[in-house]
Order: C-alpha cells, then structure tokens, then sequence
C-alpha cells in the first residue's frame, strides 16, 4: 500500500528516453515522486530524448513560461530518404540517391535562419475540429493545414558525412524539427528525414542538469523530492520584487498592494522570508496579483 500522498511541488529536469512518449514519462515520474498533479513543459516525440521539463503541484501553475521558452536540439538527419512522418517511424516514401556535398548544405542553411514559415506536419498534435491531425493522418485523410512563423536563431552544421548530417539548432516554441529536416532535404532536391533528436536545452535549462527514470527510480523514495527544483525557477526570467508580511498577506488573499518599484509588467513576488507566493502585475503604485501558489507552502 502506497503512503499517503504529501504535497510535492517543484520541476524535475528528465532526460526522457527514446522509446516512450512524453505522457508515460510523465505518468512514470508522477508515480515515483507520489504527486497528486503533474504536467510537462512541451512534448517529445516517443523516437526523441532528451530535456523533458516536468512540473509538479503548484510548479505546474507557471509551466506555460516554460513551454514558450526558446528550445534548443541536437537533430540527426538522413537526405535521400522520406517518411510519411519526417522521422524514423514513419513509411519510407521515397529513396534518391545523394550527390550533395557538405558545401551545399552550408549553402543552404542560410535560407531557414530567421523566421520562417512552417507547415505542421499531419503526423502531429495540433488539433482541426476538435481532433488531433495524427488521427487524420491515421486514416489517410490529409487536411490543409496554413504555415505557421517560428524562428530559427541558429542552425550549424556539426557533423557532416553524407548521407548522415548533424545539425544543432535553436529555435522559438512551436517549431517542428522533423519539418525542418524534411525542407532542408527538399531544398537540397534529394530529400531528407530525421534519424534522432536530441533536446539539449529548454529556456535556461539545459540536458546536463537532467536526470533519468532510472536514476530517480534507484533512490530511496523520500530522497526523490530533493531533485525537484522549485517552482520559481520557471519564471525566473521575470523581475522580482519582496513584501513585508502585511503586504504579502494582503496579496495572498487576492488584494492589490502599495508598490513603489520601477519596473512595470508582470513581476515575481516573494514574502519577507524570501517564501515564493507566486505572480503579480505592477501597474502604476500598485501589485495585483496574477498568479500565486496556494498556502500549503505558508
């Protein structure tokens, strides 16, 4: 029989194995750690590994901050061959033979810097009329799907032997890295899917600060919560301001409160005891509270 559960709140960085989706590691986690509410930050593909934010209790308030966040991937691609998925579980569609060199990719990276447009793949989660396009795509039915601006802010090439090409990419939310190889491959005229990806960075997390299921599974079940990174590291982008125990009581209870700081916008608060209460928009001489956790954590 399971002890009862505690509260549990916090981020734990996972490096997700390849092989299961993001969902089963989430689930897997929430079990370990015997947390009563749990989200992730942004999926992975099942064939994709990596950093998988996830967040648990009252972190999972703020994961939106994350799941907006710049991403940043190490993506394995084979040209000359396309799936139906732009990924290694997909039908090979076609099969070309490779006559493009490294120079020509150099040549070519350039087109995809910046913001472009994509159009997301239909093996995806999107969702048209309620239903997600994989669904769609399961049953052959292809939908039109409008291109979507995302933005590339780097892509090198950091190995290069084809057909096999290694590309290090950082990229806003929302970009499909399977697309990206699949246009690549396209604009190279033989065509081009992804063989692994790798998430090495997610906003200012990166894959060496991750730990795995196995890893997490090995200890001892009330050392588990000592990973957890607390909830404001997801916001820690965002100005901080501290109240004294009147004010931050007055916030708590869903008040605005004097402020006189000079930033303006969305701002972390914190009591006088440095204790985390969550989200509050400074406008003029005033906080008004936004977002904050719930008293458990008094």
């Amino acid at each position: 029989m399971k002890p009862a559960r505690q509260p549990i709140d916090g981020v734990l960085l996972l490096n997700k194995p390849v092989g299961i989706t993001s969902n089963a590691a989430l689930q897997k986690a929430k079990w370990l750690l015997n947390a009563k509410k749990a989200g992730h930050t942004g999926t992975l593909d099942p064939f994709a590994d990596g950093l998988l934010p996830l967040c648990f209790g009252e972190a999972t308030k703020f994961s939106a901050y994350l799941l907006d966040a710049d991403k940043r991937y190490r993506a394995v691609m084979q040209l000359g061959v396309t799936t139906t998925t732009g990924d290694p579980e997909g039908a090979v569609l076609d099969t070309r033979d490779v006559s493009v060199g490294c120079d020509d990719l150099l040549a070519v990276l350039p087109r995809f810097m910046g913001e472009i447009g994509q159009i997301p793949p239909m093996h995806s989660a999107l969702k048209h009329q309620g239903r997600p396009l994989y669904e769609y795509a399961r049953a052959g039915i292809e939908i039109e799907r409008p291109p979507r601006r995302v933005t590339i802010r780097a892509l090198d090439m950091i190995e290069c032997m084809p057909p096999r090409v290694v590309l290090d990419v950082q990229c806003s939310a929302g970009t499909y890295i399977r697309t990206l190889a699949q246009d690549i491959g396209a604009a190279l005229g033989c065509g081009a899917h992804l063989t692994a990806l790798t998430r090495t960075a997610a906003g200012g997390f990166s894959l060496d600060q991750a730990h795995s299921l196995a890893s997490l599974e090995a200890l001892e079940a009330s050392q588990r919560p000592a990973w957890l990174q607390p909830a404001d590291c997801l916001v820690a982008h965002l100005p901080a301001v501290q109240l004294d125990e009147a004010d931050a009581a007055g916030l708590c209870q869903g008040r605005s409160v004097p402020y006189s700081g000079q930033h303006a916008g969305l701002m972390r608060v914190y009591s006088g005891t440095n204790r985390f209460l969550g989200l509050a928009q400074a406008q003029a001489d005033e906080l008004i509270p936004r977002r904050l956790i719930a008293t458990h954590q008094a």
